[in-house]
């Protein structure tokens, strides 16, 4: 029998990231170490692993780039690997190393799409690892612990705390302690390579099929889906120029409870009579839609039990638009892959 492995892949981010010195915090370039040098960076981290587990390390070097970048072919290549590491029996769990801008997005697509059945551990740092004090070593360390532990799931674990895929969001753009889960905060802490459970796990629904899996990774690129924001002063002039250049989804950045300007609201109407999916949501940055109108909506995972379905509520009114509980960022994923693969 082969021996337990936790399988480490980086894809560059500012835990890679290098500086012209050590005193510089801003401005360096990210994803320039590769992840043999993270690991490398941490001499413990072997032992930790082993010490826990008795598995070994291994590391593989998905993509080596700024976050802000990510694309398509690089979650291609992550969802591949992922994928074929929760099928290898030998691979207890994984690591992922990766940039804060769009960490968030990240996890939930591998929480949405793949439902893992073994940890999958994100983590990042907000300081390059030039930095006198570089964050991402501890991060990474704390990381393998998390993944040692065996708790299904995905996860991202950040200046000592486990969050969830599905809340966590990056609220800050500077500090160390620069994620944060809404609204119940961490699902764990990270201290001195032991992790404090808080009794909260991943809310898992079943999985996607391995024909829609392949589906999805024979894309070339994903649907065009947008996010507009609805405010002071809105008009109907961004919807419309995104429907002339042939968007093929919006997701609505509504104000308070996933209200619409109303000049805004009857462009994002035009929209959906001509076929164009929209769902509306709030930019407010903690909560999700409430009242929704008894028997005028219904939760979609009763039509289709998967994690995207679960969050977007259906009006069966036509014409109306589809409420989705998520935030923005992971709405308009979600809208990308539904499109794509339903």
């Amino acid at each position: 029998m082969a021996q337990e492995k936790i399988v480490i892949l980086g894809t560059g981010g500012t835990i890679a990231g290098q500086a012209q010195n050590s005193t510089q915090g801003v401005g360096y370039k990210a994803g320039q170490i590769s992840v043999a040098g993270l690991l490398a960076a941490v001499p413990d981290l072997s032992q930790l692993a082993a010490g826990r587990t008795g598995a070994v390390l291994d590391a593989l070097q998905i993509a080596q780039i700024d976050s802000k970048d990510m694309d398509w072919p690089v979650w291609r290549s992550l969802l591949q690997a992922v994928k074929a590491g929760l099928e290898d029996t030998a691979t207890r769990a994984l690591v992922i190393t990766h940039g804060t801008d769009t960490l968030e997005e990240t996890a939930w697509l591998l929480q949405a799409v793949l439902q893992p059945t073994k940890a999958v551990v994100l983590t990042c740092a907000m300081r390059p690892a030039t930095s006198l004090q570089a964050d991402g070593p501890q991060n990474l360390r704390d990381a393998v612990a998390v993944a040692a532990g065996d708790v299904p799931g995905v996860w991202v674990v950040a200046a000592g705390e486990v969050h969830a895929a599905r809340e966590v969001l990056k609220v800050h753009p500077y500090r160390l302690n620069a994620l944060r889960s809404y609204e119940g905060g961490p699902c764990a802490y990270v201290e001195e390579s032991r992790v404090r459970w808080l009794g909260r796990a991943a809310v898992q629904y079943p999985g996607w099929t391995a024909a829609r899996l392949e589906q999805l990774l024979a894309c070339e690129e994903l649907p065009w889906v947008e996010i507009v924001q609805s405010g002071s002063l809105q008009s109907a002039r961004a919807v419309q120029a995104l429907l002339a250049a042939g968007v093929q989804g919006l997701v609505v950045a509504g104000t308070g409870n996933g209200t619409i300007h109303q000049a805004m609201e009857q462009a994002l109407l035009q929209a959906r009579a001509q076929g164009v999916s929209v769902w509306y949501s709030t930019r407010c940055l903690e909560g999700q839609l409430v009242g929704l109108p008894v028997g005028q909506g219904v939760p979609a995972v009763q039509a289709s039990s998967h994690e995207i379905a679960a969050h977007v509520i259906q009006v069966e009114a036509e014409g109306g638009l589809d409420a989705v509980l998520l935030p923005p960022s992971k709405a308009r994923i979600a809208m990308m892959l539904q499109l794509a693969c339903y």
